[in-house]
């Protein structure tokens, strides 16, 4: 399965805790934007080792926009968007096609251009339904808002629908963290992604925390909280951060965790081809100038990094973990037969557990992996590595 990403980089606000690669106040740019996306597509080939005026026409199974605030493209400029996309790859074979919506742009046009564009799945940014909490971190729309959001994406067809929720946001509690979600499984949305909020450097939250975010050990009582009231209401745990009814997992994530091709577009967007990572610089500006040409990163692993890496993404499929055969067929035997050798050291130290020929990451670890996906990537603590150069990352 090979997946495209696009990145959108416009935001109307930036919120307290955000550390990605998104601005406010260049909206007037997104005509131009828009135009320079689809001339990357048209000048990047998915073979990295292919001529760079090679035109053909790539295939992928997946799709996602992602930002940023996709929404903020408006009606036009997606269609504009996706069919610019369509003349230079194809997208016949697409079985999963996403974008990302804020509730306060995500309109009946902008929704019904993305229906009639051939996306079926939507990831709405709802982060919490208590007014309060929206508040404190600098969220632009109110919880009515993003009822209304969630409503009108399922009165429209939308195949899944995604909301995203912040657990650690400000004043909460379980109480309203329970509301945020019994309202939302009510709604009837498919898929949830659960992520605990973390100071990151640079961000306005974190150079001034408020008195009443909630400690570490309140986060994780609320994450477990969270995670059986969702498995009781039949939802699969079936990623660190993600939950889905049956049939209703994002297959372009999966496609990342299971250490699949993608080819990202856009400035900050990453690729992963052929064994080779790449990434655009986080440079709007440059990008508008000329959006072919802007990598800034680009490594390449050999079969041990990439093994041990594949390994890592893949102890984050809480239910699929690791499986040495699933891994056998790409891999040599001396590289499987060293990988199993510290995954067996990590299963006789707790850090792991063996089942039905998987290693899977225990209940008692998921919020607390990250030691465990450095060990799994040959790093000693301290940052020494022991047989792999790989750096421990998440997806795109």
């Amino acid at each position: 399965m090979r997946g495209l990403y696009i990145h959108i980089p416009f935001c109307v606000k930036k919120c307290s805790y955000c550390d990605f690669y998104s601005l406010s106040g260049r909206l007037d740019c997104i005509e131009s934007y828009v135009q320079a996306l689809v001339i990357e597509a048209q000048n990047l080939p998915l073979n990295p080792s292919q001529s760079p005026l090679a035109k053909g026409r790539d295939s992928f199974q997946t799709l996602y926009i992602g930002g940023g605030t996709p929404s903020l493209l408006g009606a036009e400029h997606l269609r504009n968007l996706i069919g610019g996309l369509r003349e230079s790859s194809d997208l016949g074979g697409l079985v999963e096609a996403t974008v990302e919506v804020n509730p306060e742009s995500a309109t009946l046009e902008f929704l019904g251009a993305a229906i009639d564009a051939g996306i079926n799945r939507v990831s709405i940014g709802v982060q919490s339904l208590n007014d309060r909490e929206l508040e404190s971190v600098g969220r632009v729309h109110t919880a009515a808002r993003a009822i209304d959001a969630v409503t009108l994406a399922r009165n429209l067809g939308f195949t899944s629908i995604s909301a995203d929720l912040i657990i650690g946001l400000p004043g909460q509690t379980w109480a309203t963290l329970r509301r945020s979600l019994e309202t939302l499984v009510g709604l009837g949305v498919e898929h949830l992604s659960v992520y605990c909020l973390s100071l990151e450097e640079g961000t306005p939250l974190a150079e001034c925390p408020p008195d009443d975010l909630p400690s570490d050990d309140t986060q994780a009582e609320l994450f477990e909280l969270a995670r059986a009231f969702l498995m009781g209401q039949g939802f699969i745990h079936y990623e660190i951060s993600n939950f889905a009814l049956k049939g209703h997992e994002c297959l372009h994530n999966l496609n990342y965790w299971r250490g699949g091709e993608y080819l990202g577009l856009g400035p900050a967007a990453a690729s992963h081809l052929q064994g080779r990572r790449s990434r655009n610089r986080h440079a709007l500006d440059a990008y508008l100038e000329n959006p072919i040409g802007q990598t800034e990163y680009v490594e390449t692993l050999d079969g041990k990094e990439k093994a041990a890496e594949e390994a890592m993404l893949r102890l984050r499929l809480l239910v699929e973990g690791i499986n040495p055969g699933v891994l056998s067929g790409r891999f040599s035997p001396a590289t499987i037969e060293m990988l199993v050798s510290r995954l067996d050291s990590m299963v006789m130290r707790g850090m792991l557990e063996f089942d039905n020929s998987k290693y899977v990451l225990p209940a008692s670890r998921i919020l607390t992996s990250n030691e465990i996906f450095q060990e799994v990537l040959g790093i000693r603590p301290g940052g020494t590595q022991t047989s792999t150069t790989a750096k421990c990352s998440v997806v795109p």
